[in-house]
């Protein structure tokens, strides 16, 4: 077997062209679409995408979460509740003090009285209640009754705001609410009289 210059092989020549079509035909195979497209991934929570919470059933861990979550801020609720309570007490005393013995209620005691009604009518709404007209026993006569009594009926809501577990509806805390709106309307009324 000897080489002629110039002269290839037939057997290197039907390697080449062997070689040739693979090359060839896996360049074709390459350009050509796949059957199935690719399946994006799922969106992670961090990529701004939401899933709607009806495309899946929630697992165990993320029912896990928002259970804590509604507790914490169900337990946020009543602790800001505790603090309205607490404030109607003080209010309720602090304008015992300032009108025990005056005829008119002055600016200063008219603010408390506005922060009181809406203390008041917060706690009543966060109890379930709403507005009622309510009997009053022992109608004051004067400002200072009403005032009085208005110490008395908040400082009875304050305890009983206290008093009353975070999951528990009270009608007594409503009612306590009531009268003390009620006096509150009479309150007003006595200071409007010549």
């Amino acid at each position: 077997m000897s080489a002629v210059p110039g002269k290839v092989h037939p057997t290197l020549k039907l390697i080449f062209i062997i070689m040739v079509l693979l090359f060839q035909s896996s360049v074709v195979f390459a350009q050509r679409p796949s059957a199935t497209p690719p399946i994006p991934p799922a969106p992670r929570p961090g990529d701004g995408q939401s899933r709607p919470s009806e495309d899946r059933p929630l697992t165990t861990f993320e029912e896990e979460i928002r259970a804590k979550r509604e507790i914490k801020l169900a337990e946020k609720d009543h602790q800001q509740n505790l603090s309205r309570a607490r404030e109607i007490a003080q209010l309720g005393k602090e304008l015992n003090e300032s009108l025990k013995n005056k005829s008119s209620i002055d600016r200063v005691s008219l603010k408390k009285i506005e922060r009181l009604v809406k203390l008041t009518k917060k706690i009543r709404g966060e109890a379930g209640g709403e507005d009622e007209e309510v009997e009053i026993a022992d109608r004051p006569s004067d400002i200072a009754t009403a005032v009085s009594q208005i110490a008395e009926a908040s400082e009875a809501l304050s305890k009983n705001v206290i008093n009353t577990p975070r999951q528990v509806v009270s009608a007594t805390v409503i009612g306590n609410a009531n009268v003390l709106l009620e006096l509150i309307k009479l309150l007003r009324a006595f200071d409007r009289r010549p």
